[in-house]
C-alpha cells in the first residue's frame, strides 16, 4: 500500500496554514533566481522543473541537480509528446535519478498536437513501467478544475481515476497537480467532486504568483485558463484596465477559508511566471501576516 510520505514527509501531518508545504515550479532558466531566493524557501520544498521547448535535456538535468544541491526536492516534468524515443525517455529518467537523486516526477501529455515520438499521453509513459523500475516513489498528474479543451468532464474524471489507480498499482503514490487558476470557487467545487468520486490522491492546487496583469492574462490565454471578467474581478483584476500587477491574496484567502476535511489532503503549487524571487517573497509575507 502506498504511503503519503512517498510524495513528501509533510503530507503525513496537518498543514500549519494554507501556504505550509507549498511547492514551486521553475524552468531551466530560473536556476540563478532559485539560488537568490533559496534562503527564504523552506528546506526540502518540492521544486518542479518544467519540460519546455527550447530547453534541452542537459539544461533540465542541470536545473534538477541545482535544486538538489540547494537542499530542495527536484520533481522533473516529462512531456509525453515531446519525447522523441524510448531511449531519450530512459536516458533522461536515468540522468535525473542518478545525478539529482530524483524520487518524484510529474507527467503530462504536452502541448503539441502531434507526438514527436512513441508516446501520445501521460498514461502511456506511466504504463512503460520505467518510473518504478528507476526507483521513483511518486508520480504527479494533471488536474483540471475548469475542464479540459480536448475532453468532456466525464472523460477528465475517468482518465484521472485510471491514472491514479495505475500509479498506485505500480507501488508509487499518485499526486494531482492542477493548472493555475483565478477562481477559488471552481477549485473548491472540483475538489469536492474529486473526493465524491472516490479519488483520494493528495492534490496541489495551482496558484499564480504575483505578476504584471498583462503577464497573467497572457499566460491564462496560452494555458487555456478561464479569465472572464467576473472571475478576474473575484481575483482582484479589472480586465478593462490591464495596468500594474496583482498577487493571489484574495485567491489564497478564499481557499484557506473554504477548505475543509471534505476536500481531502491539499497543498498549494505556485507558478512564478518568471518572477521566482517575487513569488517566494510574497509567500513569506503572506505566511508572516497569517501566522498563528
Amino acid at each position: 500500500m502506498v504511503a503519503l510520505s512517498q510524495i513528501h514527509p509533510n503530507w503525513e501531518r496537518a498543514p500549519d496554514g494554507v501556504t505550509d508545504g507549498y511547492s514551486l515550479e521553475i524552468t531551466a532558466k530560473d536556476v540563478e533566481s532559485l539560488r537568490a531566493a533559496a534562503h527564504a524557501i523552506p528546506p526540502a520544498t518540492p521544486i518542479a522543473v518544467t519540460f519546455l521547448p527550447g530547453e534541452d535535456a542537459p539544461a533540465r538535468i542541470a536545473a534538477a541537480k541545482a535544486v538538489r544541491a540547494l537542499g530542495f526536492e527536484p520533481m522533473p516534468h516529462f512531456s509525453a509528446r515531446r519525447i522523441v524515443s524510448q531511449g531519450e525517455f530512459e536516458d533522461y529518467l536515468a540522468a535525473v535519478v542518478n545525478e539529482a537523486g530524483v524520487k518524484r516526477c510529474f507527467v503530462i501529455a504536452g502541448d503539441p498536437d502531434q507526438s514527436a515520438g512513441p508516446y501520445n499521453d501521460s498514461s502511456e509513459l506511466i504504463a512503460t513501467g520505467l518510473f518504478e523500475k528507476a526507483g521513483i516513489t511518486a508520480i504527479g498528474v494533471g488536474g483540471h478544475p475548469e475542464g479540459h479543451p480536448n475532453m468532456t468532464k466525464e472523460q477528465c474524471w475517468d482518465v484521472l481515476a485510471a491514472k491514479c489507480d495505475d500509479i498506485a498499482a505500480r507501488g508509487m503514490a499518485p499526486l494531482v497537480v492542477t493548472q493555475f487558476g483565478f477562481d477559488p470557487d471552481a477549485a473548491l467545487v472540483w475538489l469536492k467532486d474529486l473526493r465524491a468520486r472516490g479519488i483520494t490522491a493528495p492534490v496541489r492546487i495551482g496558484v499564480p504568483g504575483p505578476a504584471g496583469i498583462k503577464t497573467l492574462m497572457r499566460f491564462a490565454a496560452r494555458c487555456g485558463v478561464g479569465a472572464s471578467a467576473s472571475v478576474m474581478a473575484k481575483y482582484g483584476i479589472s480586465i478593462t484596465q490591464l495596468l500594474g500587477s496583482a498577487g493571489p491574496d484574495k485567491l489564497v484567502d478564499a481557499l484557506a477559508k473554504g477548505m475543509t476535511e471534505a476536500h481531502g489532503p491539499v497543498r498549494l503549487h505556485f507558478y512564478p511566471f518568471g518572477g521566482l524571487e517575487k513569488t517566494v517573497n510574497w509567500i513569506a509575507g503572506y505566511r508572516a501576516a497569517h501566522s498563528k
